[in-house]
């Protein structure tokens, strides 16, 4: 069975082929389907999001495709910036300007309430999916989603090189390191993605012919 990766994150898919390593699969990339349109993002929820872009790219690709949708929440901005986690210093954003405004927005906040949680969505579609296929429904013609949640907080400077997006200023609950400071294997034990991906693996495996 192949797979297609729909993101051309390429830190994403590094990740996701980590954790997915050791299926019964063939790991495809957006790289192997250059034709295929970049998705736009306009649901209002992580999970609309996933369940867009996999669909998207199963169609395109004619493979079951694997898209997420993933971001932060911080408690005390009222869960920004969400969905809008990539994009959140504006049209230009990048992962540098993106933590810079995130500190300056908690920069009042104590440390007592500077509690946040990474959240993923992992889409699973079939090239067979209808337009509007209902959530959870597995196999071909359905969509199947599965989310994962890292509980932690939010540190006032960064702190690491490995990872990406808010990863240097996220303490994971229980740890004095950020996600940045952990090594590939420790952060996906713990991460919001890794949590997803073991879901979407343990359907796999239950899912897939003996």
């Amino acid at each position: 069975m192949e797979i297609v990766l729909a993101t051309r994150n390429k830190k994403k898919v590094e990740e996701m082929a980590r954790i997915l390593e050791g299926m019964d699969v063939v790991i495809r990339t957006m790289d192997d389907f250059p034709s295929c349109p970049e998705v736009e993002e306009d649901k209002d929820t992580f999970e609309g999001n996933a369940v867009k872009k996999a669909i998207s790219i199963a169609e395109c690709t004619n493979k079951p495709a694997v898209a997420d949708d993933s971001g932060l929440e911080v408690y005390a901005l009222n869960g920004a910036p969400g969905i809008m986690s990539a994009r959140y210093s504006g049209e230009n954003a990048c992962d540098v300007t993106n933590i810079e405004k995130l500190l300056v927005e908690m920069r009042d906040i104590p440390d007592e309430k500077r509690g946040a949680r990474f959240v993923c969505c992992i889409a699973l579609a079939f090239p067979d999916t209808p337009p509007t296929p209902p959530l959870n429904k597995g196999g071909q013609g359905g969509v199947v989603t599965f989310l994962g949640f890292a509980e932690g907080r939010i540190g006032r400077e960064t702190h690491g090189r490995m990872g990406f997006g808010y990863d240097p200023v996220f303490y994971p609950s229980g740890y004095e390191m950020t996600f940045a400071e952990m090594t590939p294997g420790e952060k996906d034990a713990l991460s919001h993605r890794g949590k997803a991906l073991e879901k979407l693996k343990d359907y796999l495996v239950r899912s897939l012919p003996r």
